[in-house]
């Protein structure tokens, strides 16, 4: 591909200014950031975001993130901005932080499935925040992947599905965090996760004093409910395969567990933490990472989940992990892999 950018080994800015002038002309661009990759396009220009959705074949009533490089780029398209709203920036941007506004006109309603709000987000990532910051516009980006698929956290995993989709592609290497932005939104003065990333219950807690957790976070969204957050509504970062997600505060009740459900299909395949992964009496097992370490388990996961179909299992279970820190983003991307089939023992 002619429009290819590789700084998976060093940080040369002067290739940015070329995808920043794609996204100027309307065009998308395939970029690393912090979380996941992104596919971005100028979000303020309605056929640009458009192009988006046809992209991913992404369902239009799924808001997406606006990502931005300066307050002064949030001034503009946010407005009746709340001090706790400001505390919140102040204290997790840049990074894996994402904060549902009061949007202004500019924003086009593509952007918004609708809503007159929006999701702003600054990313920590350098080459993302050079290429918003060279675009001279906020960047509309929801995860690089076809939609319902796990999202890319490197650019061997999303490649095929997209190099022909897009006009410009920068090769990041590896995402620091591994799951999305954590995505929050002020009500009555409290803030509510929408979406669960990388800063976690307790780090808001920690400068706000109190945080709420919105029910459809490990729950189903009805039909006809109208979401403020990506990610929450559809089928979502789950292979081909019917997956069963298990989990048990003991740990022997979940190794026997997922032993009895393995015991009744030919060809299974258990996702396992390092710990468990010799315990199971089948050939096919991935570890996911230590139960000791969720960070880890949280930048491997997506990898895992596109990995799945090529043992072509008649099962896949999924060990589930405790709903604490960045636990609680692993549990939210695995119930929605797995489309709600959790066995708790």
């Amino acid at each position: 591909m002619e429009k290819y950018l590789d700084l998976r080994n060093k940080l040369d800015f002067n290739g940015i200014e070329a995808a920043a002038n794609v996204i100027k002309s309307g065009g998308l661009v395939l970029f690393p950031t912090e979380t996941v990759y992104g596919l971005g396009a100028n979000g303020l220009d309605e056929n640009a975001v458009k192009n988006i959705f046809i992209a991913k074949g992404r369902k239009q009533d799924n808001p997406l993130i606006l990502h931005v490089s300066s307050y002064e780029m949030v001034e503009k398209i946010a407005t009746d901005i709340s001090d706790i709203e400001r505390q919140l920036m102040e204290a997790f941007w840049p990074g894996p932080f994402t904060i549902v506004l009061n949007k202004k006109e500019i924003v086009p309603s593509s952007v918004t499935g609708g809503l007159d709000t929006v999701g702003v987000r600054m990313p920590s990532n350098k080459i993302a925040h050079e290429l918003i910051h060279l675009s001279d516009t906020p960047i509309a980006a929801p995860s690089a992947n076809i939609s319902g698929k796990p999202s890319g956290t490197n650019l061997q995993d999303i490649f095929g599905e997209l190099a022909d989709k897009v006009d410009f592609i920068i090769d990041g290497g590896e995402c620091k965090v591994g799951v999305e932005s954590t995505v929050v939104r002020v009500i009555n003065n409290i803030p509510v996760i929408l979406r669960p990333g990388g800063i976690t219950p307790e780090m808001i807690q920690e400068v706000i004093g109190v945080v709420e957790v919105d029910k459809h976070i490990l729950g189903k969204v009805e039909e006809g409910e109208k979401v403020m957050s990506p990610g929450m509504k559809y089928r979502h970062y789950a292979p081909n395969s019917k997956c069963i997600l298990v989990y048990s505060e003991d740990n022997l009740k979940l190794v026997d567990k997922i032993k009895k459900i393995t015991s009744e299909y030919k060809n299974p395949l258990v996702i396992s933490s390092t710990e468990n992964k010799n315990l199971y009496n089948i050939s096919n097992v991935i570890d996911m990472g230590s139960k000791n370490n969720l960070s880890e388990i949280a930048q491997n996961i997506f990898t895992i989940l596109r990995k799945v179909d090529s043992y072509n299992p008649d099962i896949v279970v999924i060990e589930g992990v405790p709903n604490e820190g960045i636990g609680l983003a692993i549990m939210n991307r695995l119930i929605r892999a797995c489309e709600y089939n959790l066995q708790i023992v």
